[in-house]
């Protein structure tokens, strides 16, 4: 599947914006300070949110407030609708509600060293509306693409963490081989052994 490089990176940046949201389930002593499920929200604050916005190289964010902080963990919970969406007829019907909510306008661009690329997002929209705009027309490419499927979960039964399928034959599992794959063959190795040892 060929994915143009500002789609990957927008992928990317969705990906890791519902990785920040906190179980749903609170643990069964009830939640700790900040802490669901054991898992800490990755938008708690402010500082947070700044964080995130620097490690995907979001450009004009300009000063930040408690209203951005809670559009954009709207914005993440809408997405993660969308990873849990059982069809693309789903899945697309709540891209659309987003990117139409973010006032989508696309424009060609190539700033800050990179070549030309699409932004979604209309000229000073706000971080929620251009993580909507950019992040939610990556979604439609992977709809449109008839790829819905590749939006996953992770199948560790402790993680659950979202993940783009981008295997060639749409096998992938876990969100890392190299920890819940590894992980969970290491445990199943052991069980067999176990098995074989009584």
């Amino acid at each position: 599947m060929l994915i143009p490089h500002d789609t990957r990176i927008a992928l990317d940046t969705v990906v890791d914006l519902v990785n920040t949201a906190p179980e749903s389930e609170p643990p069964e002593d009830g939640p700790m300070d900040g802490l669901v499920d054991g898992h800490e929200d990755g938008l708690a604050d402010l500082a947070a949110l700044y964080a995130f916005a620097e490690r995907h190289h979001i450009s004009g964010v300009g000063t930040l407030g408690e209203k951005d902080l809670g559009a954009v963990r709207d914005v993440r919970s809408h997405f993660a609708e969308v990873f849990a969406a059982p069809d693309a007829r789903s899945a697309a019907d709540l891209v659309n509600r987003l990117v139409a909510a973010a006032g989508t306008t696309p424009q060609l661009t190539d700033h800050d060293g990179y070549d030309w690329h699409v932004h979604y997002f209309a000229p000073d929209a706000s971080l929620s509306d251009h993580l909507a705009a950019d992040c939610g027309m990556a979604l439609a490419f992977i709809i449109v693409a008839g790829e819905q499927e590749r939006l996953r979960r992770c199948e560790a039964p402790d993680c659950g963490r979202a993940f783009v399928d981008l295997s060639r034959n749409r096998s992938r599992r876990y969100c890392s081989s190299r920890t819940c794959g590894n992980r969970l063959h290491v445990a199943a190795y052991r069980a067999r052994r176990r098995e074989a040892g009584s």
